[in-house]
């Protein structure tokens, strides 16, 4: 029943935490990301510059643009990025720093996941992500999100050891918890996918008005499944719907949710200070 496992921290009478996101995502110069809008692969291989052109609209128009509405419309909003990000496009920080959103890590680049890396190649990289976002903006990320949010068995042990304080890589529930690991405590906030434009459009080709809509079917029938406390993501990738007719829907879906009086507009770092706090 509504309202009857909130834990403490939570505010009452809320039921849906809504969290705004922005990715900021980045490739090495000698990579590219793996889904792009052509439909045809080349050969294996072959470093795709039609894909990697169309990720650097991120860093240059679309994360200006996403940020641009979460100012206007006045809602707390997190991002994630890269930590080549840092090097290569580090005024970006600067802007999101400034706007006064957290900075979470999203590894050192793209094309490396986690789960791929033996220990110490991990650590080298999530230390060297660090010490350039505490280079660019006076503060090392507290947040981490791996690519295709894919952790390896060390991850949240190694956050830890090196002073972060959440991990969304964890889609096996509705509330954030606490994660117990060797080193420490970690809070794990679910990362949901519903409203996120990779696997909602890039992946399934749904039309990009799928991501406002669901958001809205769910916040105009939750009462019929008892309005149950949940989190839930408003998540855009600045390379994807950071462009004109995504930004339309990111916008859109914003809307839907940020005067329902049973939503709390919130973000990552806020729910990992109740997790943290209990």
């Amino acid at each position: 029943m509504y309202g009857q496992d909130t834990p403490k921290g939570w505010p009452e009478g809320k039921a849906l935490a809504v969290s705004v996101n922005i990715m900021c995502e980045a490739w090495t110069d000698d990579a590219a990301p793996g889904i792009g809008p052509m439909g045809n692969p080349l050969k294996a291989g072959t470093l795709d510059t039609q894909s990697r052109s169309w990720a650097e609209y991120g860093m240059t128009h679309g994360a200006p643009r996403l940020l641009d509405i979460v100012g206007e419309l006045g809602v707390p909003c997190g991002t994630y990025a890269s930590g080549i990000i840092a090097e290569k496009w580090p005024e970006l920080l600067r802007r999101i720093d400034g706007d006064g959103h957290f900075i979470g890590a999203h590894a050192w680049m793209q094309n490396d996941l986690p789960i791929y890396q033996e220990r110490a190649e991990e650590e080298a990289d999530l230390k060297k992500g660090a010490a350039l976002f505490a280079d660019v903006v006076g503060k090392a990320p507290k947040g981490f999100a791996s690519p295709r949010g894919t952790p390896s068995a060390n991850t949240a042990e190694l956050l830890v050891e090196n002073g972060f304080e959440w991990h969304i890589d964890y889609f096996n529930a509705d509330m954030p918890y606490r994660l117990d690991t060797p080193a420490g405590p970690l809070a794990a906030i679910p990362f949901t996918m519903e409203i996120n434009d990779l696997p909602l459009y890039m992946r399934y080709g749904n039309p990009p008005q799928a991501y406002s809509d669901v958001l809205k079917r769910i916040v105009e029938n939750y009462h019929t499944i008892g309005r149950p406390p949940a989190v839930i993501d408003i998540t855009a990738h600045a390379h994807v719907f950071g462009r004109p007719y995504g930004a339309i829907e990111f916008r859109a879906a914003i809307e839907a949710v940020m005067n329902v009086d049973w939503v709390w507009m919130t973000t990552h770092q806020e729910l990992a200070a109740v997790v943290h706090a209990r």
